[in-house]
């Protein structure tokens, strides 16, 4: 088909949640996309930052080959083999103790607010059900999921939503220490915001939060689906603070672009959720999580932790460097693989632009350039990337020039 032949059918038959670019992606291979013409692009946003591994890693094809060929999908009401060995896996890297799957990041999240909520049921009766979230924030799109979500634009066509839902500003550590308060059963929050304009939390604010929640008997949930699993060169964000939380989400790149998404909670909550109290079809499958254990060997086998940290580096240096010499940067944000561009102008028309250079970026928070490369990334095409960004950021600046003089 082509692209105006794809295009068409989407248009008919889809519900047009999606702002698509012009663009129909045909296949991946390593750091790169190819269109329906086989012109080849540098991407740069892997999915949103599913990909972690690039496209078509081989080991992760020949996984997907084998275990399809044995089993795709087993219910949750028998064991297999892969489960309980990636669960093992996550306690170990995270230093929790018990582990759920889920389809996805949203419905991790859906699960995580479940546990906290049973846990301050349990801690101080129905009364102990607040939540708080930061504003910003971005968590999913499932009602639970968006009602702790701190951005109004995504919230207001289906209020009302989960009432106790207190939002904080980030890095106001006052307003923090204000919030959380007995009545309060979680508290959740992105040590480093991804739909919000790649925006860290303080290492003060973490720390608030660590003692606000211990202060009342709240739970602490972490939400790592885009900054986690290697993304900031650690795998995860949160080991760089020296705080620890009582639920940690992930999702995105677990099993290279199949779903699936977990939470991992400390052993003393999972009393909380007894059999029954919930539950998944597909969460956890044979084929995911077989996946996603090879996902974790490619990781430590091949040093990507090192490679994100030494390669997003550079490029945090390099989108610095240019920002000192356009007046159309405002800042450079992020760590590791997970970085930002803030501009001064909608960043949506240069995404558009660099189609046509053969990148792949992506605007969020409208003004806002995002960067999640996949961890298989070397200088030379961060090189490109930065090539691509200059030639568009002169020829946004001189247009500016021209509609002014007008």
């Amino acid at each position: 088909m082509t692209f105006e032949e794809i295009a068409a059918l989407e248009r008919r038959y889809l519900i047009p949640v999606y702002n698509r670019y012009p663009l129909a992606i045909a296949r991946g291979k390593g750091v790169f996309v190819y269109d329906q013409e086989g012109r080849r692009y540098l991407d740069f946003i892997t999915g949103i930052g599913v990909n972690a591994l690039g496209h078509a890693h081989p080991r992760i094809v020949k996984v997907i080959r084998e275990q399809a060929a044995r089993a795709i999908h087993l219910s949750n009401l028998y064991y297999n083999e892969y489960q309980g060995v990636l669960a093992k896996k996550l306690c170990e890297l995270s230093g929790l103790q018990r582990v759920f799957f889920s389809n996805s990041g949203t419905e991790a999240i859906e699960g995580a607010l479940k546990l906290a909520r049973a846990a301050g049921h349990q801690r101080g009766g129905e009364a102990k059900s607040k939540v708080v979230a930061v504003e910003g924030s971005f968590h999913g799109r499932t009602f639970g999921a968006l009602s702790v979500t701190g951005q109004q634009k995504y919230r207001d066509l289906f209020q009302p939503l989960l009432t106790g839902v207190t939002f904080v500003a980030l890095n106001d550590v006052a307003a923090l220490r204000q919030a959380v308060d007995d009545s309060t059963c979680a508290l959740v929050m992105e040590p480093i915001l991804g739909e919000g304009g790649i925006r860290e939390c303080s290492p003060e604010f973490l720390q608030e939060a660590r003692a606000a929640t211990e202060r009342h008997r709240a739970v602490l949930i972490f939400d790592e689906i885009q900054c986690g699993l290697g993304r900031t060169g650690k795998m995860f964000a949160f080991q760089e603070s020296g705080v620890t939380p009582d639920i940690l989400v992930v999702a995105k790149p677990l099993a290279g672009g199949i779903p699936l998404g977990a939470f991992i909670a400390r052993e003393d909550l999972s009393a909380a959720l007894p059999s029954g109290q919930h539950g998944t079809t597909f969460g956890g499958g044979p084929l995911a999580c077989r996946v996603a254990l090879e996902y974790f060997a490619i990781i430590e086998e091949e040093g990507l932790l090192q490679n994100a940290a030494r390669v997003g580096a550079y490029f945090n240096e390099q989108l610095k460097s240019l920002a000192e010499k356009s007046s159309l940067v405002r800042q450079v944000r992020g760590r590791g693989l997970m970085l930002a561009m803030e501009l001064t102008i909608p960043a949506r028309p240069l995404v558009e632009q660099a189609l046509g250079e053969g990148v792949l970026f992506n605007s969020t928070h409208d003004t806002v350039l995002r960067f999640l490369p996949s961890f298989l990334i070397q200088e030379k095409h961060v090189d490109r990337g930065i090539r691509v960004l200059r030639k568009l950021l002169r020829e946004a600046k001189k247009a500016a020039k021209s509609a002014a003089a007008n």
